[in-house]
């Protein structure tokens, strides 16, 4: 499908999907705001390390989702919008909860209020598989019932509810994204695959992890980026809820040894205490049903089942391989 010439704001461009997605978005022809944390390094995050014909066509625009006139500022002339911007680290969310209701529900509806008083054509707001909690029911599909087992994923449920309630209130023009676990190139450290890849890359025979019985359903980013612009571009999702998902349930165990095979090492992994979730708080399963964004956006992952699976892995593998694009992570500590 052609784009329409549309001009989009992305916020949270400066991280893992966020700045996957701008570099897609530009590439296919959509004019790019991208919506960057302001620091004092005038640091633009991995959006720093795109091709220079990609850094020529972005309209950077630094600033905080928490503040209201910021993100109405940089909402000015822009069509569309996709939300992105979060704290996403489940163990942060134990210790720092304010931060969360500040930046994933405040910064949230700052986007929607802004996008409702200029008149903004389309809000894409991203959620998370997190808000199911452990599975009552697999797979899961868009009416599972919401859990919030983690400060993280409590306000990621508000976030969600409150941009809904723009759309049935005022009929600001919304859809909700769910991706599942979604990993590759550029993921932070903190996140479980990464984590496995870094420490076998440092030749650590035996990795540190927490639980390794849970399991998740794994979405190559490209597949998710891909899932961003279908629900940007299809009418139909005005008002829903879609999952992102692969439709393929792997342990973080299988995991880490399926990262093994891959690099062609032996792996033991031991089990470190503060790397565990509160009893309560695991979520021990996530197996995603993604039937409705085939059916409303024509969206199927390209990286599904195992073999697809392995192939994302492979892909990830490489990247962190190249230590030039590891050099400033922090791969011998626990990163929260």
């Amino acid at each position: 499908m052609k784009p329409m010439r549309k001009k989009i704001l992305v916020t949270g461009a400066d991280g893992f999907i966020g700045s996957h997605l701008t570099e897609k978005l530009v590439r296919i022809g959509y004019e790019v705001r991208p919506f960057v944390y302001y620091n004092s390094f005038n640091s633009w995050g991995w959006l720093d390390t795109v091709p220079r014909e990609i850094k020529d066509n972005l309209d950077v625009f630094s600033g905080d989702v928490r503040d209201p006139y910021g993100v109405k500022e940089a909402m000015k002339g822009c069509s569309h919008v996709l939300n992105l911007a979060a704290l996403i680290a489940i163990p942060y969310s134990y210790h720092s909860p304010d931060t969360y209701v500040d930046t994933n529900i405040k910064g949230t509806l700052n986007v929607v209020q802004a996008a409702r008083e200029l008149g903004i054509q389309k809000v894409v707001h991203t959620s998370t598989s997190e808000v199911y909690g452990t599975a009552q029911y697999v797979p899961i599909d868009e009416s599972h019932p919401l859990q919030g087992q983690s400060p993280y994923s409590a306000t990621k449920i508000a976030a969600d509810q409150l941009a809904l309630s723009f759309y049935r209130s005022f009929e600001t023009p919304v859809s909700i994204i769910r991706p599942f676990n979604t990993y590759g190139p550029r993921q932070s450290a903190r996140a479980v695959i990464p984590t496995i890849i870094g420490q076998l890359a440092n030749g650590q025979k035996s990795i540190q992890l927490g639980a390794i019985s849970p399991t998740r359903d794994f979405n190559y980013v490209k597949d998710t980026v891909d899932g961003f612009i279908s629900v940007l571009d299809h009418d139909q999702s005005l008002g829903e809820v879609i999952n992102i998902g692969s439709n393929y349930e792997v342990s973080i165990g299988e995991t880490a040894q399926m990262i093994a095979n891959i690099m062609n090492v032996d792996l033991e992994i031991v089990t470190d205490e503060q790397r565990l979730r509160p009893e309560k708080s695991e979520v021990e399963r996530l197996w995603a049903d993604n039937q409705k964004a085939k059916k409303l956006l024509g969206w199927e992952p390209l990286y599904g089942g195992k073999e697809g699976f392995k192939r994302g892995l492979t892909e990830t593998i490489a990247w962190f391989s190249n230590p030039q694009n590891v050099s400033s992570y922090k791969t011998d500590v626990y990163n929260i």
